[in-house]
């Protein structure tokens, strides 16, 4: 760099000064940057998180954990319930779950709240949506912080196959104007169930469906799915991964609000030409989740039967159809 020979010494001492100066700075702020600790939390210092070392190599051996397109099949041993809820805990998610609770079926809600709040997403935010016609017979039940019931009233019907149709419309308008503000994840269960353990976050996934119980061990062309091709859930015979319960049905609230709004269009289209799928939503679920696959499914340990014995595949039974008469509690048999 030349000065001309007019430039005062004093103002060259000052230019050189002010370079100085500013290089120190640069060079302090940028190594600073480069070599600082990042700031970690007192409390997260001090935290150890123990659980069992994963293996490769050992694990179940008598069930199959993962679906030909790789999603986890959950099964007791799969997982580690202290990591997976030290994994999901932090993210302050909330759970919506919805049940219907029509005529008779109110009988049912105690013990399907009550053994909720035991065993199911305990410690998450929980938003349970009751749908029923009998407002007034909804139990009080203590829940706990974070966890809220909202009692919605919806018509009653004569006919039980008519409330298991509407079940779709119901919860895709609720999505709408309510759940999709509220919730991260839903879960859409039947009223007629109990729990009888843990049920947690080890469930979660963007679409997530349950394996039937009375199905897991046939093969696919004696599952009941709708085989009558003018009906828009038909599925031919030679179709089909699991048989999947309508019992339970799962996942991010805006993939569940597609699947019912998918489901209930395609209701109304066999309406309209005078089916009824052989098992109202249940075979339009499957049909759905045929061609859309869930990114988790779940074990019949999330959806058992009471009257069935339980078998050696199934170590722990977590949610449970109870026994009834269906005489006594359908408006029609």
């Amino acid at each position: 760099m030349r000065f001309s020979s007019n430039v005062k010494p004093y103002v060259l001492l000052l230019i050189v000064g002010t370079i100085l100066l500013l290089g120190y700075v640069y060079f302090n702020f940028f190594s600073e940057r480069l070599n600082r600790e990042i700031p970690i939390d007192e409390d997260q210092k001090s935290t150890r998180l123990l659980y069992k070392q994963p293996s490769v190599l050992v694990g179940r051996t008598d069930v199959v954990s993962v679906t030909p397109w790789l999603a986890p099949i959950v099964w007791e041993g799969t997982f580690d319930p202290v990591l997976v809820d030290n994994i999901y805990k932090p993210m302050n998610l909330t759970i919506a779950t919805t049940v219907f609770a029509i005529g008779k079926y109110v009988r049912f809600l105690q013990d399907f709240l009550d053994t909720a709040e035991k065993h199911f997403m305990v410690g998450f935010n929980m938003r349970y949506y009751v749908f029923t016609d009998r407002p007034h017979d909804v139990p009080s039940v203590n829940l706990t912080r974070g966890r809220h019931l909202s009692v919605i009233q919806v018509p009653g019907s004569n006919r039980w196959q008519e409330i298991s149709a509407r079940r779709m419309e119901i919860i895709q308008t609720t999505i709408e104007r309510q759940i999709r503000r509220e919730a991260d994840y839903i879960f859409c269960l039947d009223v007629d169930s109990k729990f009888h353990a843990r049920w947690g976050p080890e469930s979660l996934g963007r679409l997530v469906a349950v394996i039937h119980p009375g199905y897991y061990e046939q093969t696919r062309d004696r599952f009941p799915y709708e085989r009558r091709p003018a009906s828009t859930a038909y599925i031919p015979m030679d179709e089909g991964d699991y048989y999947y319960g309508g019992a339970m049905i799962g996942g991010f609230v805006e993939d569940v609000y597609t699947l019912t709004k998918v489901c209930q269009t395609r209701f109304e289209e066999d309406a309209g030409n005078s089916i009824e799928a052989a098992w109202q939503e249940e075979s339009h679920l499957n049909r759905y989740l045929l061609y859309n696959k869930p990114s988790k499914v779940l074990s019949p340990e999330y959806l058992w039967q009471d009257f069935k014995a339980k078998t050696k595949e199934v170590k722990v039974i977590r949610f449970s159809g109870v026994i009834k008469n269906y005489a006594d509690v359908r408006p029609n048999v």
